[in-house]
């Protein structure tokens, strides 16, 4: 059965998602938000996305408090509700050892990576409890778990999504909204192709598979943790790293 067939097939939709959902997707413009967003459309998901790039549906810099505040209002005024909410926005950071890194680079990639997640749960969090159903899956990494040298703000950033995604799992476990994370490993997207290459070289070594994920393999992943599927998991941290986790 193609996608498209399988996105014509209402009692398919019904099974795997609430009549009417919406999924709303930060840094849907490109990279793994950009997956997500098309394979949820083909499934019959209403998705609006959520970038800085003029291309999106919404343009918001998450890292902004009032921005997030003035976009759930938008979305609300819009006549939208949102059941699904994927936080994929984040930034590499930069590349050095620790006592060379720039504090403001720091500084950056926590409002992005960590702040970020914060204010989209924040600010959309309440209306999913209201209604009694949701999914919030948020993209962290393997970095987060395992540390990459040379990578100490991403990886911080990451081990801190990590933990929020653990604590508002169990905040939430009995109100019907669902928290996890995936922890990607390398994925062909434009954030790895900036990637200093000796890193990205490092980084491949530790890939049992010897390749990268792709994309459309993320996509799958979250869509399932998007869906009424995931029943019984939150507060969990699905590894995607071709045979690189270790835990």
């Amino acid at each position: 059965m193609s996608v498209q067939e399988s996105s014509n097939d209402s009692a398919i939709i019904d099974a795997e998602y609430p009549a009417g959902a919406l999924a709303l997707i930060t840094g849907g413009g490109g990279g793994l938000g950009a997956a997500c967003a098309d394979l949820l459309r083909h499934r019959g998901v209403q998705v609006c996305t959520v970038d800085l790039a003029p291309k999106a549906d919404y343009q918001c810099d998450i890292s902004d408090e009032q921005q997030v505040a003035d976009l759930r209002a938008r979305l609300v005024e819009d006549g939208k509700s949102v059941n699904i909410l994927i936080n994929s926005a984040g930034l590499q950071g930069p590349e050095s050892a620790l006592a060379d890194t720039d504090y403001d680079q720091w500084q950056q990639t926590m409002r992005v990576n960590v702040d970020g997640v914060f204010l989209m749960c924040k600010h959309f969090v309440p209306d999913m409890v209201a209604s009694g159903w949701g999914r919030i899956i948020n993209l962290a990494s393997i970095a987060g778990k395992e540390g990459n040298a040379f990578q100490s703000a991403y990886s911080t950033s990451k081990a801190a999504v990590i933990g929020l995604t653990k604590s508002l799992g169990k905040e939430l476990a009995q109100d019907g909204v669902l928290v996890n994370a995936i922890a990607p490993t390398i994925i062909s997207t434009p954030l790895n192709q900036h990637m200093d290459p000796r890193t990205h070289d490092r980084l491949m070594e530790r890939i049992p598979m010897g390749r990268p994920g792709h994309p459309d393999e993320a996509a799958e992943l979250v869509a399932w943790l998007a869906s009424k599927r995931c029943s019984f998991s939150t507060g969990a941290v699905y590894d995607l790293s071709g045979g690189r986790a270790t835990y």
